[in-house]
């Protein structure tokens, strides 16, 4: 992606290197909101829940950052600033007004109104806040564990969790997402997956529009495939557990995530993506 040299984002914090303030409670529904929002690491939920309830402190008062992290810095506010660009026209199109979602660093755990949450809950957005946050350290779990290096799969980190900002916008979360204690685990599952495929439509959506600016280049296509389908239930459980459960699916299979986000990049439209009435995801 071409982003050295251009513009980033206001709309930045950084809380790296802050100590945390310990754990209050969470209950009913935004304890869920956290679950659900574990978008890209699909992680075990104990684990999730375990970090949640500690009250132990960030010791990352004596974060430094390197030079590899300040690069970092600078294109997710690069990215998000492309996001909001986007976003604002296309919102414009269809008669809304775009709100721009605000983009927390941090290192090792944060607050947000969600509740706490540690690095290992992975990048995620809270809609209590409109904030995504994200601790750079990520980056390197994306090119290891789930081999999609490349700048262009970071990018598709941050779209997405900027798609679920617009879902949020839309009234697309609190109206399609059913009472979790009115339905069976497996159905809200099913819910949880049409969400999340259709933050990645919107994702590619975003896609669409970067390269009408001309900003991709070649690879960046292929990155994003790439990471999409590196975060797919079927495979993270698999090199988890060695088999997959289908009914425990909250984000889509590889090949979901892939075709959905490829169907918003060849959209382009944030219209077309309604994977809720969609027969066949």
């Amino acid at each position: 992606m071409k982003w050295k040299g251009r513009q980033g984002s206001s709309n930045v914090e950084d809380k790296r290197g802050m100590t945390g303030k310990g754990m209050a409670g969470i209950g009913g529904g935004v304890g869920l909101v956290i679950v659900l929002i574990v978008t890209l690491l699909g992680g075990n939920p104990s684990d999730l829940l375990g970090s949640l309830n500690s009250t132990e402190p960030n010791n990352g008062s004596s974060y430094v950052e390197t030079d590899e992290e300040k690069e970092l810095a600078q294109f997710v506010s690069v990215v998000l600033a492309e996001t909001e660009q986007v976003w604002t026209k296309e919102f414009r199109k269809n008669g809304l007004e775009y709100r721009e979602p605000t983009l927390v660093m941090y290192s090792g755990s944060v607050e947000s109104a969600c509740g706490m949450a540690a690095s290992s809950v992975g990048p995620f957005y809270c809609p209590g806040d409109m904030k995504l946050y994200i601790d750079l350290s990520f980056y390197q779990e994306l090119k290891r564990e789930f081999q999609a290096p490349g700048d262009f799969a970071m990018a598709y980190v941050i779209a997405h969790e900027v798609g679920h900002h617009v879902q949020t916008l839309l009234g697309t979360t609190e109206k399609e997402m059913p009472d979790r204690s009115k339905v069976s685990e497996t159905e809200y599952n099913r819910y949880s997956v049409r969400l999340e495929l259709q933050a990645d439509y919107l994702a590619g959506v975003w896609a669409h529009h970067v390269q009408g600016e001309n900003l991709l280049e070649e690879g960046d296509l292929e990155e994003a495939l790439n990471a999409a389908s590196g975060v797919g239930d079927d495979r993270i459980q698999k090199k988890a557990q060695g088999y997959v459960v289908p009914d425990s699916f909250t984000h889509g299979t590889s090949e979901q995530r892939k075709r959905w986000f490829n169907k918003g990049f060849k959209s382009g439209d944030m219209n077309e993506g309604n994977t809720f009435k969609a027969n066949n995801l």
